[in-house]
Order: structure tokens, then sequence, then C-alpha cells
């Protein structure tokens, strides 16, 4: 979070936070959170852009939380 939120870092994905795996779990409809090797590999795709790809991740895994109206 250091490299992302105070060192504006534009490539960091954090595979070890639970909030960017459970909202890659919603975002592809699987049925168990991506363990952080899997959420890595998948990842390489989106370099270098992977800090955008969390901050959408956390959003997603927020809005998973909330009941739909």
């Amino acid at each position: 979070m250091l490299l992302i939120f105070q060192l504006g870092r534009p490539d960091v994905l954090p595979v070890d936070d639970f909030g960017v795996r459970q909202g890659f779990m919603h975002a592809f409809k699987l049925d168990a959170q991506p363990t952080p090797r899997e959420l890595s590999a998948y990842g390489e795709r989106w370099a270098p852009h992977r800090t955008t790809a969390a901050w959408y991740l956390w959003r997603i895994a927020d809005r998973a939380k909330k009941p739909a109206k």
C-alpha cells in the first residue's frame, strides 16, 4: 500500500491483499479466491497499469458486499 498510496507507483498489484483477491473472484465469477501466485500470473497482462487494476478490484469487492437495490 505504501508503494501505491505514498509513492504513487503505477504498476503495483498487491496479490496478498484480501480485497484485491476477493474483487478478482467476483469479477471473474470464480468459486474461490485465486492464490497470490495465480493472481500474480494473471496480473502480468495488466502491466504497466496494475495499480489501476488493483483499484478496480477493490471497488468490485466493495460493491459485492453491498446488497442490491
